[in-house]
């Protein structure tokens, strides 16, 4: 058994740098569609998304034969006051440089921390990661980052497991894995 757990294409508010959780419902760019039209990816039996359109509309080019199903808990972290913005915007925030010297740790403000996020995409992974064979995940980075740091071998730390849009992972059940590679 092996998942391929896929970060969504690039959105405009990726290309901006912006923190794009689950309060912006946002679709892939032109350059993040055609990015993704322009790799092959591992083939599955099912597809999981976050249901967020960026997700799902990436599942519809890679996967456009597959099912998928929509996991409510893989929608990306709820940044609170921050969504929407960039670095740019939020430089000289005070709450800002404290969770930047937290090293991520502190919760967003009116938001979820990455502790409360992490568990409960790592729950949901659970909940479906005997379900069936060779299936991918198209979720947000931060949802593959937090399943990683839970299940991948060598064991790494949250932000070990960055990727670019496109990117990601083949997870085999051992733990073990490799990177899809950046488009």
């Amino acid at each position: 058994m092996k998942w391929i757990l896929i970060r969504h294409g690039q959105t405009q508010g990726n290309m901006e740098h912006r923190y794009i959780g689950c309060r912006t419902d946002e679709s892939l760019c032109e350059q993040g569609a055609s990015a993704l039209q322009a790799r092959k990816y591992p083939p599955v039996k099912k597809v999981y998304a976050s249901p967020m359109k960026r997700c799902l509309e990436t599942a519809a080019i890679l996967y456009p034969d597959v099912p998928v199903e929509i996991i409510e808990n893989f929608r990306e972290c709820d940044f609170g006051d921050w969504e929407n913005k960039n670095y740019t915007e939020l430089n000289g925030n005070t709450d800002y440089q404290a969770w930047i010297e937290s090293g991520g740790e502190l919760p967003f403000p009116n938001g979820e921390s990455r502790v409360q996020f992490a568990a409960r995409c790592v729950a949901a992974f659970e909940g479906i990661r005997e379900q069936v064979d060779d299936c991918a995940i198209i979720a947000h980075g931060g949802t593959l980052m937090a399943i990683m740091e839970r299940f991948a071998c060598p064991a790494g730390s949250y932000f070990d497991f960055q990727v670019k849009n496109g990117c990601g992972f083949v997870l085999n059940r051992d733990g073990s894995y490799e990177y899809i590679q950046k488009p």
